[in-house]
């Protein structure tokens, strides 16, 4: 039995927070509004994402940081991307030497292009072999409702990962492990711009076909992204990559896909924000994303065209005309 701190309360957070209490741990989660705190330490719910799911007794919050973190060998990270630099700023002085750092988040840091073990290892001094990622399809909903699903975890240090492998089994989810950290981290990152793109096309009241043409040309682009930062090409047809991209693009319970779907039926992209209601790390990533690419000489049309869309740049129709107008090329190493 370990002891986890989950820092925040938010869907993906909470959820994980059950999976962890489920798996026999004592979890801390860490929330900013008294109400939420209240909830889960008396009414053993977090009403705001998951109203009628019960969390185990094993799962208990607070507001207070210096409690959560106490006596915590897994500090497990769930806040939106763009936050992460100013949280561990006011966070870091209280993560133990030993505590294995777990990263939920996928999103590329937006000034800096960084991914979230890179801007967790310059904020806080940790070492990468002390942070890990944990990466899949995984939507919130689904696993906080205990049904199957499965993910990886990503750490330079084979017995880290595990070890928090063991911790984080349940009946209903099934972790792996990869050492390819840079893999799990791009594709949880660039499926979010992805299912962007995917939500645009269902809200034009595009079919399958061009469904399915997003999603395998969106894994090329992200798999050729991967390929110039070094990671191991494998990693994108396995559950970091393929799997989470499919699921995120077909469900929808997808934040991503559901704010790009309003967007395609006429929103603006503060209208969507509102409309969604929740992160959709898409919105915020894609420019870094974007940014990446350029810098390594990678084609990334899909994501190209996204980005446009989310500056404003150009139309929701003209965007479509633009990806259907490119230049035929062979498919196996075409853009």
């Amino acid at each position: 039995m370990a002891r986890f701190a989950v820092f925040s309360a938010g869907s993906w957070g909470t959820a994980m927070a059950k999976v962890f209490a489920d798996a026999g741990n004592n979890v801390m989660a860490h929330a900013r509004r008294d109400e939420v705190v209240d909830a889960i330490n008396t009414r053993h719910q977090n009403p705001r994402y998951f109203p009628g799911v019960l969390l185990p007794s094993r799962v208990q919050a607070t507001k207070d940081t210096t409690f959560a973190l106490s006596g915590a060998q897994y500090l497990v990270l769930s806040v939106p991307a763009q936050t992460l630099r100013d949280n561990l700023t006011h966070w870091a002085r209280y993560i133990r030497p030993d505590t294995l750092v777990v990263s939920l988040m996928k999103g590329i840091e937006t000034d800096t292009g960084l991914r979230m073990s890179e801007v967790i290892h310059e904020v806080t001094g940790i070492p990468f072999e002390r942070i890990a990622v944990l990466s899949g399809p995984n939507l919130a909903r689904e696993v906080a409702g205990g049904q199957p699903a499965a993910s990886v975890i990503a750490c330079p240090d084979e017995t880290a990962a595990a070890a928090l492998q063991s911790a984080c089994r349940t009946s209903y989810f099934r972790p792996y492990t990869t050492a390819d950290v840079t893999g799990c981290e791009l594709g949880g990152a660039t499926k979010n711009v992805i299912a962007l793109a995917v939500g645009l096309a269902t809200g034009l009241g595009l079919g399958d076909n061009a469904r399915a043409l997003l999603i395998t040309r969106g894994l090329a682009e992200t798999a050729r992204l991967g390929a110039a930062l070094g990671a191991d090409p494998l990693t994108f047809s396995g559950l970091a990559g393929a799997g989470d991209l499919i699921a995120t693009c077909s469900s929808p319970l997808s934040r991503n896909r559901t704010f790009g779907e309003h967007l395609g039926q006429g929103m603006t992209v503060d209208q969507a924000a509102r409309a969604t209601n929740q992160t959709a790390e898409g919105v915020k990533s894609c420019r870094a994303i974007r940014r990446l690419a350029r810098e390594h000489g990678v084609e990334m049309p899909i994501t190209e065209v996204v980005t446009a869309v989310i500056d404003g740049t150009t139309t929701v129709k003209d965007a479509a005309a633009a990806l259907m107008s490119r230049s035929p090329k062979p498919e196996l190493y075409g853009a």
